[in-house]
């Protein structure tokens, strides 16, 4: 299985063409919004889901699967006549257990360990490798995403999702071409620092290779990016893990770039309060009153 992004269509040097849109992590909220923006936009008379190329990278992975299945406007219903859960309730990957702050302190800890992008990898990946050795909650982890996805086969379209390998440390990039089922890739780059298992293989998620992996868009024209996370990184910034420093590269490669982040007023709802599924329907609605917003500085820019 080749998942190595030189192995993928249109990674190549050639002239700049066709648009990209993005779709960045941000947990369970980040994802809610994605789709608010997404809604938004369309319902203003703009679709930017007609992309000839879609990133997707952990909730953005599931944003990315669930937008070739269904259109945004169903999405965004379906997130607000959710159930709402009584109180916070986590929605991450099952070995998480629940505690969110656990999990943060584990991981920074082992940013703060590694020396580079590569050796955090690869760390993040025995840390993960080392917790399903108590506890592989991949099965489970997977019905849940299945769930989650509207349509469970590759689209047509272009469609990258991210992941890394637990074991190498390895970047990976799952496409209709990888022979890994929609399914898995999206469970595996929105695994957190969980492990989770295809095959022989275990990935964690996508988010580790870079945020928004918004680089995956070179050799695209126009490049729209919507990043929860506002494009902050965990990561030291000499990493080149942000979103700036992917901007860059591609603007550089000759793309035009667009980067979409949350309203000052809602940011309160991603950080530390994105696995909360309870902050889902606010955070779909400002994202939906957000995306209705941006319709004239993405209109032309988009067409």
């Amino acid at each position: 299985m080749n998942t190595t992004p030189s192995s993928m269509p249109g990674a190549s040097g050639a002239a700049a063409s066709g648009r990209a849109l993005v779709l960045g992590g941000g947990g369970s909220t980040g994802n809610a919004w994605l789709i608010g923006v997404l809604a938004g936009v369309a319902d203003a008379g703009l679709d930017v889901t007609n992309a000839d190329k879609v990133i997707g990278t952990s909730a953005g992975a599931t944003a990315a699967a669930q937008i070739a299945g269904a259109t945004p406007a169903e999405l965004y219903a379906a997130v607000l006549a959710a159930p709402l859960p009584q109180g916070p309730r986590p929605g991450g990957p099952p070995a998480l257990g629940g505690s969110v702050p656990d999990h943060l302190e584990r991981t920074v800890r082992i940013i703060a360990a590694a020396r580079n992008a590569a050796e955090m990898r690869r760390r993040m990946g025995a840390a993960a490798l080392d917790l399903a050795s108590d506890y592989d909650g991949s099965v489970r982890w997977r019905a849940i995403v299945a769930g989650r996805l509207p349509r469970q086969e590759w689209p047509d379209h272009e469609l990258l999702i991210t992941a890394v390998d637990a074991r190498t440390g390895d970047p990976a990039v799952f496409h209709r071409d990888s022979g890994v089922s929609l399914v898995d890739a999206v469970a595996a780059s929105c695994s957190s620092a969980s492990a989770y298992r295809i095959g022989d293989s275990s990935y964690v998620d996508g988010g580790y290779r870079r945020n928004e992996n918004a680089d995956l868009a070179a050799g695209c024209s126009r490049v729209v990016v919507l990043s929860p996370f506002s494009g902050r990184t965990r990561m030291p910034l000499e990493w080149g893990m942000q979103l700036g420093a992917q901007v860059e590269e591609l603007r550089a490669g000759g793309s035009l770039v667009e980067t979409i982040f949350p309203d000052s007023d809602a940011e309160h709802m991603f950080g530390p309060n994105a696995m909360d599924l309870s902050l889902r329907p606010a955070a779909a609605l400002a994202g939906h009153n957000q995306g209705k917003s941006l319709v004239g500085r993405l209109g032309e820019f988009w067409r």
